[in-house]
């Protein structure tokens, strides 16, 4: 048998499987026959029954080929090639990365809920303590700082470390790899909720560091402050901030990119 001969036989063979399974699952669903809903029990907190045939499905998100690349709902923010998705600032592109040169940089586009995923690396050859040591930040709504910094082996104030809420929470864990290496951050952020001159419902942000959670649902008080406390004042849809802290450390980006995403009450009781 050929190799082109073995390879139509294995093909058709896991087609023939699969159609196989479809109909077998076709036909337990229609044994079930015009009662399938009888007696089956409504889901806590929804308008649906257990196993509900008429519930809506999720729609369709494509994955990135490999991990870290963006999925087919993403904004690509950048990728590797130049900043047009932002402004501000006085940065180097090059070989696929862009590193801070001068001022703080800011999507073009404005964010709320959201999913964002960015690698960065802090200098190979350290330069200063605490703070001064690969300082940078990551501003949701271009207020609410999710800290990036070099703490591998520099120990500063905890809610100051990688992963932080800046000034606000510490991150579970250090999950630092060593300067030089690409770090990757996994971002979801919930904006805050107004009304009026009232916040409803806080900010919230979980994120993963090198895989590694190092916030869950973490509320935050109010916009990024040093050396006081957070405190909130309304607003809307906002850039997201790339820092430039001002200590001359070469920080490098890389494969960034956001989805938009609604993560209000009242979305999510849509899937309820």
């Amino acid at each position: 048998m050929t190799f082109r001969t073995r390879l139509f036989v294995q093909r058709s063979a896991l087609i023939i499987c699969a159609a196989a399974i479809s109909i077998v699952v076709h036909q337990a669903l229609a044994q079930e026959g015009p009662d399938w809903h009888k007696g089956l029990p409504r889901q806590y907190k929804s308008k649906w029954l257990v196993h509900d045939l008429d519930r809506p499905l999720p729609p369709r998100v494509t994955p990135g080929a490999k991990p870290g690349d963006p999925p087919s709902d993403a904004i690509v923010l950048f990728d590797g090639t130049d900043l047009s998705q932002w402004v501000g600032g006085d940065w180097k592109v090059e070989n696929g990365y862009a590193e801070v040169r001068g001022g703080s940089i800011r999507t073009r586009e404005k964010f709320s809920d959201c999913q964002f995923h960015v690698e960065y690396m802090a200098p190979a050859r350290p330069a200063g303590v605490s703070q001064i040591r690969g300082n940078s930040g990551i501003f949701f709504m271009n207020r609410y700082e999710v800290q990036v910094l070099d703490n591998h082996d520099n120990k500063s104030y905890a809610d100051g470390y990688i992963g932080a809420v800046y000034g606000q929470h510490p991150p579970i864990v250090n999950a630092c790899r060593k300067p030089g290496e690409w770090q990757v951050y996994d971002i979801v952020f919930r904006a805050p909720r107004f009304e009026g001159e009232d916040v409803v419902e806080p900010a919230r942000v979980t994120v993963l560091l090198n895989g590694v959670v190092v916030q869950h649902n973490a509320e935050v008080y109010g916009r990024t402050v040093w050396r006081n406390l957070a405190t909130y004042k309304p607003h809307g849809p906002d850039s997201i901030q790339l820092q430039d802290h001002g200590d001359k450390q070469p920080v490098r980006f890389r494969n960034i990119w956001i989805r938009r995403l609604d993560l209000s009450p009242e979305a999510l009781d849509n899937r309820s």
